[in-house]
């Protein structure tokens, strides 16, 4: 429904025009916005026995009343102040105005609750080509999901800031289908890469920082060629965002392209990872070393095995590195230095963070 602030810069603009005071009210005579100084109550009476009545609009207490329907049903009554032709000229022309509101508005509630039907496939493929043709979108045209994730429920700035920074994209699609993902389903062109779409994201991140004042992440999926394929797009960008949460948690903007070897460890049962940490370690969490040790075999990775690096940029003496990768290798059997045996520990502490992950969904 149209908010109350809609309706108060409608009438005021056309105020400014016109010289002649609005109000509109809803079906039992509250006051939903006017452009009169001071109260304007005592009008409830006139405007219900309006509604009442078949007439369309009418002259009465000094004003001009006028009627605004949403499908034949009654919705608002706008009161012009005066008597005269042209407080019905100007009467006629806000009821107007308001009632193209509410047509754009409940356009917009469709294609919404269209949208979100879309990416959540509850929706027929003859009826996601049918309700395409009636709502006027584009069944063939090459599209992109994003999901905005805010760190707190119904962060509307958040919302109204997308939506203003996609507001002239008339193909591109703003809505939410839970309390804290936004979810964007953009237009791509032609000449568009996933570099861009990258780009566009970042824009999205810093826009919400300055903005909104609101820390995101952001997430995508592929490029679809059809609206069929749009969900496939959205559950992409949702197990990027969860496989960033667990692997890349530095980063607040991750691709569905660019997961690497997180997204196959995502897919695996949390069985099959059980039996792969107890084969490997004999049960034990290679996540169970002290601070230090983690913060050695982290950066000794990060360095790609070099010794002399890593040493170089722990501050430590190249045999205390030496020293603690001795001590790792006898609690594991692990050798560090040798690239299979880093392979392994590097994807069991993978698989152990996503057991916990997992483990937190649980509670």
């Amino acid at each position: 429904m149209i908010s109350n602030q809609i309706l108060q810069d409608t009438i005021e603009g056309i105020r400014t025009i016109t010289k002649v005071d609005l109000v509109v009210m809803d079906v039992e005579g509250r006051t939903l916005a006017k452009t009169l100084d001071g109260s304007v109550d005592g009008y409830e009476d006139a405007v219900a026995a309006f509604a009442d009545s078949p007439a369309e609009s009418q002259a009465m207490l000094g004003c001009q009343f006028f009627k605004v329907n949403d499908d034949k049903q009654l919705e608002y009554v706008i009161m012009a102040k005066g008597e005269n032709d042209t407080t019905y000229m100007v009467g006629k022309m806000a009821a107007f105005q308001i009632q193209n509101l509410l047509v754009a508005y409940k356009e917009r509630f469709d294609k919404d609750n269209f949208i979100k039907n879309l990416l959540l496939d509850n929706l027929l493929l003859v009826d996601i080509y049918n309700r395409s043709k009636k709502l006027h979108i584009d069944t063939d045209v090459k599209r992109v999901v994003f999901i905005i994730e805010t760190k707190t429920e119904k962060d509307n700035n958040a919302l109204e800031t997308v939506r203003n920074l996609f507001a002239s994209k008339t193909k591109d699609f703003i809505t939410a289908v839970d309390e804290k993902n936004i979810i964007l389903v953009k237009e791509v062109k032609a000449n568009e890469t996933y570099d861009e779409l990258f780009r566009i994201a970042k824009v999205i991140v810093d826009m919400l920082n300055t903005e909104a004042m609101s820390s995101v992440h952001v997430a995508f999926g592929t490029i679809v060629n059809e609206i069929k394929e749009v969900s496939r797009s959205y559950k992409e960008a949702k197990m990027a965002l969860d496989v960033g949460k667990i692997f890349y948690s530095d980063k607040n903007i991750i691709a569905y392209n660019n997961l690497g070897i997180g997204r196959l460890i995502y897919q695996l049962p949390i069985p099959l990872c059980r039996m792969f940490i107890k084969e490997i370690f004999d049960g034990k969490s290679p996540d169970e070393f002290d601070d230090e040790t983690l913060v050695t075999i982290n950066k000794f990775f990060e360095n790609s095995l070099n010794v002399s690096e890593t040493s170089r940029q722990l501050y430590i003496h190249r045999n205390t590195l030496v020293y603690r990768l001795d001590k790792i290798q006898k609690a594991t059997g692990l050798d560090l230095r040798v690239f299979e045996d880093a392979i392994t520990f590097k994807i069991a502490l993978m698989v152990v963070k996503y057991m916990k992950y997992m483990e937190t969904l649980e509670f």
